[in-house]
C-alpha cells in the first residue's frame, strides 16, 4: 500500500487545478474519473480505501463528510445522560463567560 505525503496530496492537487482550468478535456476526466485524472500526473498510486472526487464550480453547493454511524446498541454514558436529563447544562463549556438557560444567555458579572 501506497502512502503520500500531505506535500505530495498538495502538489498533486494544484497540479489537478492548473491543468483543469488550461484543458476542457482533461477537466472532463477530472469529473468523471478522479483516479484516472490523477493518474496521469503521477505514476504513484493513491493509498488503497483512499477516495478522490473532483465537483465543478457551479452554484451554491457544500460537501459535508458524516462521522461513522454510531453502533444501533450503543448507549449513553453517564455524563451524556446529565446533559440531556432535563434542566441547565453548560452547552459552551462556559468558554464564551455566559450562562445558557433555555436559550438565553446573560453575561457573567
Amino acid at each position: 500500500m501506497s502512502q503520500w505525503t500531505t506535500a505530495e496530496a498538495d502538489h498533486i492537487l494544484e497540479q489537478v487545478i492548473k491543468r483543469s482550468m488550461e484543458d476542457p478535456e482533461y477537466r472532463a476526466l477530472a469529473l468523471k474519473d478522479a483516479n484516472a485524472a490523477i493518474a496521469q500526473l503521477t505514476p504513484k498510486p493513491l493509498p488503497q480505501g483512499f477516495t478522490v472526487r473532483f465537483v465543478d464550480n457551479a452554484g451554491a453547493s457544500r460537501t459535508f463528510v458524516l462521522p461513522d454511524a454510531a453502533p444501533s446498541n450503543a448507549e449513553l454514558s453517564d455524563a451524556e445522560l446529565e446533559q440531556v436529563a432535563g434542566g441547565l447544562f453548560d452547552r459552551c463549556g462556559n468558554s464564551c463567560n455566559t450562562t445558557c438557560a433555555n436559550g438565553a444567555s446573560e453575561i457573567k458579572a
